[in-house]
């Protein structure tokens, strides 16, 4: 995975969530599972380095469910 940039964590509120899962179902359900909470910018692939990752970048300034 690339590093990530400052600008991800620039402000109070953003955050970097890094998933580590056995399966690509599982790693992309978490992250419908956050999505349904905040706003979140969502992954299309995973990657293998070991095991599946993923990575996505969370708003929790904008919450959307409760």
């Amino acid at each position: 995975m690339r590093q990530i940039n400052d600008v991800h964590v620039a402000e109070p509120g953003l955050a970097v969530v890094e998933v580590a899962a056995a399966d690509d179902q599982t790693a992309f359900a978490l992250q419908e599972v956050l999505a349904t909470r905040w706003a979140t910018a969502t992954a299309d692939r995973t990657t293998r380095v070991p095991g599946v990752r993923l990575r996505c970048y969370l708003d929790l300034r904008q919450e959307l469910g409760t």
